[in-house]
């Protein structure tokens, strides 16, 4: 993005290609930006995502056992 305006993500979509994965995001301004990543940086992904949510869940689990 030229402007470095943050926007929602309004959709996203995988692909499995010869190489590896096709992962194409797009905003809610309507840009979009297609990369693609080998399995591991889509392990690596995936564990990202997996460890935050799993903060997310034992501070939302603190608050609720206090």
């Amino acid at each position: 993005m030229a402007d470095n305006q943050v926007q929602s993500l309004s959709q996203f979509t995988l692909s499995e290609t010869p190489d590896g994965y096709l992962l194409e995001i797009e905003g809610s301004g309507g840009g979009s930006m297609v990369v693609t990543a080998t399995p591991e940086q889509i392990d690596a992904i995936i564990d990202a995502l997996d460890d935050l949510l799993s903060e997310n869940e034992a501070a939302v689990d603190e608050v609720s056992t206090d």
